[in-house]
């Protein structure tokens, strides 16, 4: 069994491959912070579909290029149909890559400065139906007022929430889906 929401071929490997799984990697923590922001208003299956083509057209995630996106280049996206063509997100691209390498210089990782939200441990949730998992924490609260403080965008609270359910910050799998165990009592590895 799996958690309500995987039932396509687009979410269900990303159910059973991803969400959930703790994220450490600084490249991966920004395509999700990306991903999740350009996700607002809108389903995650249709991210998931335009995954590929935004590593295409974002050199894959690289924060140190996108930080150095000019107008010829939001032009240039803003022209893509195979991602969001949302004139405020691809802005806020570009400068929350620009704020991604200052956490990085301040905290000496990006990893180092969002796992703090959650004590550098994955929180684990016990939901036994979906309509028991929240749309936002506490800890998403903090998140999203300290990002931004800093100058970050797309980062509500909600977003923030999904940020941490997709990068294994919070186990919000259900008890009765597979992962749930899987996933139970993953530890802080690099």
């Amino acid at each position: 069994m799996r958690c309500h929401w995987a039932q396509n071929e687009w979410n269900i490997p990303y159910h059973d491959k991803e969400w959930g799984v703790p994220v450490h990697d600084d490249k991966k923590l920004f395509e999700f912070l990306i991903l999740e922001g350009a996700q607002a208003g809108l389903s995650w299956d249709t991210i998931l579909r335009k995954r590929t083509r935004y590593r295409e057209v974002l050199d894959a995630f690289d924060p140190e290029k996108v930080s150095r996106y000019g107008a010829k280049k939001v032009r240039e996206l803003l022209a893509d149909p195979g991602i969001i063509r949302n004139r405020l997100k691809i802005a806020s691209t570009i400068s929350n890559a620009r704020l991604f390498l200052k956490v990085q210089q301040e905290f000496g990782s990006f990893d180092a400065y969002i796992w703090r939200f959650v004590d550098g441990q994955p929180k684990q949730n016990s939901w036994k139906t979906h309509q028991g998992v929240p749309a936002k924490t506490a800890e998403s609260d903090a998140m999203s007022k300290d990002l931004s403080k800093r100058g970050f965008r797309f980062v509500g609270s909600t977003i923030c929430y999904a940020l941490m359910q997709a990068t294994g910050m919070v186990n919000d799998h259900v008890t009765t889906c597979y992962r749930y165990e899987l996933l139970r009592g993953t530890e802080r590895t690099r």
